[in-house]
């Protein structure tokens, strides 16, 4: 097995070549557009042009993960999805927790993943359950954010249940659904960044 070996794990996908999947390349745009406005949002928020930075990040690898599809370019998209939430569940918790303790939150996080990737719930059902964790934190605290997380995560479950329905539809639906799961990300991040921002601000 080597880092340079293809990748044919999308529906759209039909063959090797830069154009393979157009629609999944395509659906990045939404990643940028998040980063950008996240980017114009936070202004002087150091915190806030840090997100917005790996949110850049995350279009860069997943685009040239759909263009490619390589197992090394994968993994650099897994790599840059991971950053982003452990550098997130810091910030988090420095923001709505404790200054002094707020990098407990990656450990946390990475222990949390591990254990539901072992379950079979691969490298996203952490996330999912992580913004339900943040949305009743904040519930429990009277803390009125926790609705923006509450939507993110509403949203967030519809993205992955099309992400995982994305092979079986290929024969109803021959681009597949995956393109969708790029669209929504991006309002995702986009929402979870835009609530820390706002919360920076005096």
């Amino acid at each position: 097995m080597l880092v340079t070996d293809y990748v044919d794990g999308y529906c759209e996908r039909v063959g090797p070549g830069l154009w393979g999947e157009p629609l999944n390349s395509l659906g990045n745009v939404s990643l940028l557009v998040a980063a950008v406005l996240v980017w114009r949002l936070a202004k002087g928020d150091r915190a806030g042009r840090v997100l917005a930075g790996l949110i850049g990040v995350v279009f860069v690898a997943s685009a040239v993960f759909h263009l490619l599809a390589t197992r090394w370019a994968a993994v650099a998209d897994s790599v840059a999805i991971l950053g982003f939430v452990l550098v997130y569940a810091v910030l988090f918790a420095r923001e709505f927790w404790s200054r002094r303790h707020a990098w407990v939150a990656a450990p946390v996080y990475l222990a949390l993943t591990v254990g539901t990737a072992l379950l079979g719930g691969g490298l996203y059902l952490s996330m999912l359950i992580a913004l339900g964790v943040f949305a009743a934190v904040l519930a429990f605290a009277r803390d009125a954010y926790w609705t923006h997380f509450a939507v993110a995560g509403a949203i967030f479950a519809l993205s992955l249940s099309l992400r995982a329905v994305d092979r079986d539809v290929c024969d109803y639906v021959p681009a597949g659904t995956h393109f969708l799961w790029h669209l929504l990300n991006g309002v995702v991040l986009y929402l979870v960044s835009r609530t820390l921002v706002l919360r920076n601000r005096p």
